[in-house]
Formats: structure tokens, sequence, C-alpha cells
């Protein structure tokens, strides 16, 4: 029999990593196309040559997921294999259906076919949905095995929008590092907290040589997952988020529920602002389908730098894209901020919107009136800064990870929004690395 033809339907990530550890020189299979969806202008792109190994001397192109079905008549498939994350079952068994109703399997891939073995102590830090908290997680993590006389590298999950060539290792120590790297909103939003800890932090697109890389320079390795995908290592321990601001997605979407189920340490966030009976009901759910892990309860407390730009004013509150658009949030940091420091209008953006920020509320009609950090190349930027520089308010309110000032123009006075995680009750994060052997 010859080679089985595969098409990896994914969004610039988890469908790389798979590709890279599973098909790659595995002469069993031809992988014949990449898909892509989510995120903006990462199809009609090609995997290089370079990276994609002897088996693949052109490369693989990399087409729109809206062509599927033609895909799969075109190449003659055997099987499809889904390789992204953040979404809920039935989207899932929906494009099952679909791969399935063309004639062909569709296939999820496990850990033990895609986690690679580090050499080091390894942490991973996962989340049920985007937008719960992973970042504030990892930092204190990072923060106290530091404390401990560690010297930890986070390896992010990866955001590979750019030259995949020369994205196959990228290492960030210093500000300068986000500049070569031609880093987009989304990757310095990721990458600029560890640097400002004083941190080192690795990402790119060959996971496997991002590791070896990293293991040189670390006594322990963090894991810094995206979105709510499972880890690309073996860990030797585990921790999750849990958002109970929207309570029961840690049972319904994919791949979160696995990685909750993977959980050696569930962290139920922001349990300071969410409603009790919210918080109740992931704990059930935490205990239902993970009754071994221990549970951390976490608040987000604020931080805002400039309080008297929102009291009584009219102001702009720009949040993380991703938790606004896949993330389906309904709000983020920086509109608890305005509601608590009693900002008389959150000003609706929707009128001054231009081009592709115009088009992300097309795509995603129920953000309603916050605006999304979108900045997934030097254009999308430019039109975020030409649309909130259009907005009329009196005040911009920036809830997204970094200060968007330092790499846009903004026309108008801002104010930052921050948060760190800080642990409620006896069981902390110390605890566990503690019970553990991490310090």
């Amino acid at each position: 029999m010859g080679r089985k033809n595969i098409l990896i339907m994914g969004a610039a990530g988890r469908d790389f990593h798979n590709f890279n550890v599973f098909y790659r020189d595995n002469e069993e299979y031809n992988v014949v196309a990449f898909t892509a969806t989510q995120i903006p202008n990462i199809d009609g792109r090609v995997y290089p040559a370079e990276l994609a190994g002897k088996l693949y001397p052109d490369g693989i192109k990399i087409y729109d997921e809206s062509e599927l079905v033609d895909l799969i008549k075109k190449f003659n498939v055997d099987e499809v294999v889904f390789s992204y994350s953040d979404v809920p079952f039935n989207y899932v068994m929906t494009k099952a259906s679909i791969v399935n109703a063309a004639g062909v399997s569709f296939r999820l891939l496990g850990g033990a076919e895609t986690m690679i073995k580090s050499s080091k102590p390894l942490i991973a830090v996962l989340a049920v949905r985007t937008g719960c908290g992973k970042s504030q997680t990892s930092r204190k993590i990072v923060k106290i095995l530091r404390e401990h006389g560690k010297k930890v590298v986070a390896i992010r999950h990866p955001m590979p929008y750019g030259d995949l060539v020369k994205q196959k290792v990228q290492r960030f120590a210093t500000l300068d590092d986000l500049k070569k790297h031609e880093c987009t909103i989304e990757e310095i939003e990721e990458y600029e907290p560890h640097i400002a800890l004083g941190g080192v932090i690795y990402a790119g697109v060959d996971y496997e040589a991002i590791l070896r890389e990293a293991e040189k320079e670390a006594d322990v390795i963090l894991w810094d997952g995206g979105n709510n995908d499972m880890s690309f290592y073996h860990a030797d321990l585990t921790f999750t988020v849990v958002d109970p601001h929207r309570p029961g997605h840690e049972l319904t979407y994919y791949p979160g529920n696995t990685s909750l189920r993977m959980a050696d340490v569930a962290v139920v966030n922001k349990i300071d602002s969410a409603a009790p009976e919210n918080i109740l009901t992931v704990m059930e759910n935490i205990r239902k389908v993970n009754p071994s892990a221990t549970i951390i309860e976490a608040a987000s407390p604020l931080i805002v730098d400039k309080p008297e730009l929102i009291r009584g004013k009219k102001v702009l509150v720009i949040e993380d894209g991703p938790t606004l658009t896949h993330g389906e949030m309904k709000y983020g940091a920086g509109t608890v901020a305005a509601q608590k420091l009693g900002a008389a209008e959150i000003v609706d953006p929707r009128p001054w919107t231009v081009k592709s920020i115009t088009d992300t509320y097309k795509k995603y009609p129920n953000i309603g009136t916050l605006l999304p950090a979108m900045g997934y190349g030097a254009q999308q930027m430019k039109d975020l800064e030409e649309t909130i520089n259009r907005v009329e308010c009196d005040a911009v309110v920036i809830g997204t990870p970094i200060d968007l000032g330092r790499i846009l123009n903004i026309n108008k006075p801002s104010t930052r929004v921050m948060y760190e995680l800080q642990e409620i009750g006896s069981l902390t994060l110390e605890k566990m690395l503690k019970e553990k052997g991490m310090i």
C-alpha cells in the first residue's frame, strides 16, 4: 500500500507541531495540505521545505479552511487531522461530520503521539479557555522558582505569523529581541511580561529544537500554554486554570476539557469578581472529571496606573484580542476597572473602525462595545492605531498585558490596567511546587 494522504486542519500553531513530531519523517503518511482558520492572513502561505523535511522538497501549501471539502477531493485525502484549539465540542463534531460525509476519517492526535520529553524538570500551565489567566499564573510560578534559586526558562505556545524559517527557534530576553523578530501585538503580549521580570522565553515553530536550546540554560522549563491547548511537552507538574466567569465551558470545549483532566492542580481564578454560584459550579465540575486534582482558589486584583483618567470620563476600553474573539469573553480587566472606578461611559468603537478591525467585528459580532487589540501583522496594527485615534472619547483604558502606547501612537490620554495572581487560602502555588519537589 502507498502512503496515506493526510490533511491537517490548523491555525498556525498546533498543526505545525503535530506535523513536526508525528508526520514529518513518517514514510507511512503524505501530508498534502494544511488548512487555516481563526487567525487572519495565515492561509495562502507554504510550510517551507526547510522545516518540512526530506519527504516534502516543495513544502506544504496552506489553504483557507473554507476549501476543506474541495481539498479532500482534489488531493484524494484519506484522513483529516484536527489540530487547533479553543472550540466547543459541537464545533469539533460538526467538522468531523463534514469530513466523514466527504468519505474520509477524522482524527485527533493524543498526548503520547505529540508530547516531547525534556531532560529538565518541566511544569506546564494550561487553561480550559483562552483568557482564564494562564499568563499571570505562569509569571507567579516563575517568580517563586527564581526566589528559590532556580534558573527558569519559559517556552510559549507558538504564534508563527511571519517568516516560518526565521521563526524556527526564537529566544526573547530583551525588548530589542521583540523588534528583531518583528513581533505582532499578540506575540508581544505574551513575551514582554516575562522579559520585564528579567526572564527568558522561547517560541517559534520547531518545538523539539526549541526545547533543546532552552535546556542548555535552564534548571526548570515552564510551558506557558496558548488558548486551552494541551502541552507540547511531557510535564512533571501540570496546572490548569479555570474561569468561573464562563462556568460549564470546562466541560464542553476542546481541548480545554482534556487539559482539565490532565491537571495535577486546578487553579480557579477570578473568584474576587465571579458570582458565588458560578464558582461552585466550576468546583463541582472539576471534581466530577478530575477528582484527584488539587484545587487552588485565586483572585486577580487589578492595578490601574492612572485611575483619574477613568473616573467620570468617557473611555474607550481595549481588551486582549483573542480573549474577545474566539475566547468569547464579554469583558476583561479594562472593563472591570472602568466599572469599578466609575467611568461615565464605555464608548462603542464600532462607528470609528477601519479595514481589518471592521472585518473583526463582522466575524465576531458579539464583541460589543469593547475594542479587541488585534495586531496579527503590521497592517492590522496600523488599522488598530487608526481606529483608536478616530474614536471620540476622553481617555483610553488599556486592558491588554502590554502597554499599547509603547508600540502605537495614541493621540489621547491612556491608562493601563494590570493584574496579578493572588491565591486565597492555605493551598498555594508555592506549596504545590514544594510538594512536587520543584523547589
